[in-house]
Parts: C-alpha cells; structure tokens; sequence
C-alpha cells in the first residue's frame, strides 16, 4: 500500500507540474492568442521531455532523468511563486522533493 500511494502521488504531482505551467502560460499571456499558445504549449514540451527522458520507461540513463525532473519541478514551484503564491510553490516543491527521496531510496520504479 504504502508503495502504490507513493507512486500515485508521483503521478499527481506531474499532473499538477503540467497544470501549473499551462495556468502560468494562461497568466503570463498577452493577447488571447498568445495565452492559448503558451497554456497548451508549455505542458505539451514538458510532457513530450517528460516521456523521452523522465518516464520509468526511458532509457536514457540517471542524469537526463534527474536533470529534467528538477527542471519540470523546480520550474513549476517557481511558476507558482511568480503567480503570486510562493507558499504554494515552496510546498509543492517539498512534496514533490519528499515523494521522490521516499521513491528513489525505496527502489519504487525501475
């Protein structure tokens, strides 16, 4: 149990990551065009860099993985910070922070 709940909040918080980033793209937006551009195209890359380096079944090896999960994250905690919700955005990054400690020393994914 204690394993699935892990996981699925590691699921959770890359849902939440790819929410963030499409609201800041919405928020950050001048026009209506541009908004739209940057609230689905700013999910979709970290989605797509996600899948071909951060998913448990990329084999690019530790670093790239690591590399893009403090990108995705860390973007993400200060895409709520710049928002205006810095408590948020340090409490999301503390999660996330604890949820893959708990994972990576418990052998949780491949």
């Amino acid at each position: 149990m204690w394993k699935a709940a892990n996981l699925l909040l590691a699921f959770a918080v890359e849902l939440v990551a790819l929410g963030i980033f499409a609201w800041w793209g919405w928020a950050t937006g001048g026009t209506t065009l541009v908004r739209l551009l940057l609230a689905i195209g700013l999910p979709l890359v970290g989605a797509v860099l996600w899948g071909l380096f951060a998913a448990p079944t990329a084999n690019r090896g530790q670093l790239p993985r690591w590399i893009v999960k403090v990108l995705v994250f860390g973007l993400s905690g200060a895409a709520l910070w710049s928002l205006g919700h810095p408590v948020l955005g340090v409490v999301f990054v503390v999660v996330v922070a604890a949820n893959l400690a708990i994972i990576h020393t418990q052998k949780l994914q491949p």
